[in-house]
């Protein structure tokens, strides 16, 4: 009788990056659910907008951070007119930064690494802990088009690791959202250019998104900088106003013993006389 030697079946291996993706919690149930079911359209929460194309995120939006638009125009990159054109002409077929590459205005290169530096800083915010219930329409898509799609997990991860690093930074979020003053510290540290332009524009009116937004960059970096410069002691969000003590009135015995109107008085006067009777 022949013997045969099989070696047994080998176990099945998952890949690190697939199990890591199952065992990724998320930082929002409503997205990891749309990721799952490869959604596609657009996730609209308090602080900003989210677009999805078969459950990745093509495209993110806030009102707290500058726009693809603004990165590219602000440093020269791209010309406000030749932005505004390629956005008109986009549809369903050609997004407008299809446009872009074919027009020649911009490398792809350039076009995708802009473009996901706008997603995670918009997904930042977006992100951000809520106090409504986020919406998702079906089927929607925006303008720009599809440039480098990015798993939901990876960017719920990125922003948990930047709201560990500005807390890291210093702790006290209102310097994110409040108007910035200078302080003056009488032991300033180094500066770096960035830090010094930053610096020359804060005074007492600009947050934080908008000096991000005046100076065409994203609104994590400017927040990183803006908390340094905090811890350092050279500018501190802007305190609101006391509210004025109330003073409460007094009461209506001390106003009438105290009063001199003439009528009041001879009413006393007449009060006192029946009170002797």
């Amino acid at each position: 009788m022949t013997v045969v030697d099989t070696p047994p079946p080998r176990l099945p291996v998952r890949h690190r990056a697939v199990a890591a993706e199952r065992a990724w919690g998320g930082v929002s149930p409503m997205l990891t659910r749309l990721a799952a079911e490869q959604a596609t359209g657009v996730l609209v929460r308090e602080r900003g907008t989210l677009y999805l194309d078969e459950g990745r995120v093509v495209h993110a939006e806030s009102p707290l951070s500058p726009g693809l638009d603004v990165l590219l125009t602000a440093g020269g990159t791209l010309g406000s007119e030749t932005w505004r054109d390629a956005l008109s002409r986009a549809d369903d077929q050609r997004g407008a930064a299809d446009l872009l590459l074919a027009g020649g205005h911009l490398a792809r290169g350039a076009l995708q690494l802009c473009h996901l530096g706008a997603v995670y800083d918009a997904a930042y915010f977006a992100l951000a802990p809520s106090s409504t219930p986020g919406r998702f329409r079906y089927g929607i898509a925006h303008r720009i088009g599809s440039v480098l799609p990015v798993p939901v997990s990876a960017l719920e991860r990125e922003t948990v690791r930047r709201r560990g690093l500005l807390h890291r930074i210093w702790p006290d979020t209102r310097a994110d959202s409040s108007p910035l003053v200078r302080t003056y510290a009488t032991a300033a540290p180094r500066l770096t250019a960035r830090q010094h332009a930053l610096l020359e524009l804060v005074d007492g009116t600009r947050t934080a998104p908008q000096l991000a937004r005046e100076l065409g960059r994203q609104a994590f970096h400017t927040l990183v900088d803006v908390r340094r410069l905090v811890a350092a002691g050279l500018i501190a969000p802007l305190r609101a106003p006391e509210p004025e003590a109330v003073v409460p009135a007094p009461a209506l015995a001390d106003r009438l013993a105290h009063t001199t109107d003439p009528h009041i008085t001879l009413l006393k006067r007449l009060r006192d006389a029946l009170e002797a009777l």
